[in-house]
C-alpha cells in the first residue's frame, strides 16, 4: 500500500509515518499542495490535509480529480458539516476529522482502497484451501461442500485473510478493518474470533498464527 501524505505540520507527519509503516504502508510525505500534485504517480491512497501553505486542500483535491482517480481521504481539523460536504463534493472519497484514532485511519485507507479495486477489478473468484472454499463476493464459506454459518465479523476476519492469499495480515490491520477502532481488549477479541473460526471450519491449521505479527491462511 503506497500512501501519499500531504501534511504541512512536521510533528503530525513525523508521528504518522512510522504508525502507517507498521501497518505495511510505504509513506511518501510532502508538505504542500503543488508537491502533492507532482507526486501522484504510483500512489494507492492520498491523505490530504486542507490547511496547506500554498493551495487550499479543497483546490488540491479538485485538481487531483482532473488528472487521477486515486482515492483521497481528507484528514483535517475542519470538522463542521459544511466542511465535510465541501470536501466530498470536491472529490474526496472520505473525510476524517482531527484528532483521530490511527486505527480508524488505517481502516478507512483499506476501505477506500477496496472500493477502488472493486470498481476496477474483474469479479473476485473464490479462495480454495483444500476442501475449504471462501466466496468473497457472495459472503459464503463451505467446507467439503457443506455451508458453514459465520457471524459477520467472523466472516470479515476470514475474508481479509483470504483476500491476502497467504500473506501475513497484522493484528492491527485486521482489528482496524473489522472493528474500525482499537481498545485495550482488542487483541483478545480478535483471538477469540480466530479460535471460533477454527472450530466452526473444523480445520484448526487453516488459520496460522504468526507470532508477534498477526495471522495468515496456510495456502501451502
Amino acid at each position: 500500500m503506497r500512501v501519499l501524505l500531504v501534511e504541512d505540520d512536521h510533528r503530525v507527519a513525523e508521528a504518522l509515518q512510522p504508525a502507517l509503516a507498521r501497518q505495511g504502508m510505504a509513506v511518501r510525505w510532502v508538505g504542500s499542495g503543488r508537491a502533492a500534485l507532482d507526486n501522484l504517480a504510483d500512489v494507492d491512497v492520498v491523505l490530504l490535509d486542507l490547511g496547506l501553505p500554498d493551495l487550499d486542500g479543497l483546490e488540491v483535491c479538485r485538481r487531483i480529480r482532473v488528472v487521477s482517480d486515486v482515492p483521497v481521504i481528507v484528514v483535517s481539523a475542519r470538522g463542521e458539516v459544511d466542511d465535510r460536504i465541501l470536501g466530498l463534493h470536491s472529490g474526496a472519497d472520505d473525510y476524517l476529522v482531527k484528532p483521530y484514532d490511527v486505527g480508524e485511519l488505517v481502516a478507512r485507507v483499506h476501505a477506500v482502497s477496496r472500493r477502488r479495486r472493486a470498481v476496477d477489478a474483474e469479479p473476485v473468484g473464490p479462495v480454495r484451501v483444500g476442501d475449504v472454499e471462501v466466496q468473497l463476493e457472495r459472503h459464503e464459506v463451505t467446507v467439503a461442500g457443506a455451508a458453514v454459518v459465520l457471524s459477520r465479523k467472523e466472516f470479515q476476519v476470514l475474508a481479509i485473510l483470504a483476500a491476502a492469499r497467504g500473506a501475513v495480515c497484522s493484528r492491527e490491520r485486521i482489528i482496524a478493518e473489522v472493528w474500525g477502532k482499537t481498545w485495550p481488549g482488542a487483541n483478545r477479541t480478535l483471538d477469540v474470533h480466530v479460535a471460533t473460526l477454527r472450530t466452526k471450519l473444523g480445520r484448526p491449521q487453516l488459520v496460522q498464527t504468526v507470532r508477534g505479527v498477526g495471522y495468515r491462511l496456510a495456502l501451502d
